[in-house]
């Protein structure tokens, strides 16, 4: 009978421990599935500025575009296309890399 209390009293005592055990440890939640951000749109033709007509502060907002960049620009027009920035020494080739997609040049 001895035995038999000692067991149930053993087993009570690892029951309680491994109740403990997992209550005390962080309950996990699934997490959501990793989502991978949709594309970059090309950018709306509204949304382009052209280089024939835009203004200085228009200009400046391209990456890679300051004030003096701007105002050479401005200078240089009209343009045929955007890629004559480039064949003008207007803007370096890795400046016109930045911002070929967001320009155009509008022809009057």
């Amino acid at each position: 009978m001895l035995k038999t209390l000692m067991l149930a009293a053993s087993l009570a005592l690892a029951g309680t421990a491994a109740m403990a055990q997992t209550a005390t440890q962080p309950a996990t939640r699934p997490t959501a599935p990793a989502t991978t951000p949709a594309p970059a749109a090309t950018t709306p033709a509204a949304a382009l500025i052209d280089i024939n007509s835009a203004t200085e502060a228009e200009l400046r907002v391209l990456p890679g575009i300051g004030e003096a960049r701007a105002r050479a620009i401005i200078a240089g027009r009209p343009y045929r296309g955007k890629d004559e920035l480039v064949r003008k020494n207007i803007v370096p080739q890795g400046v016109y890399d930045g911002i070929q997609a967001r320009i155009i040049a509008r022809q009057r």
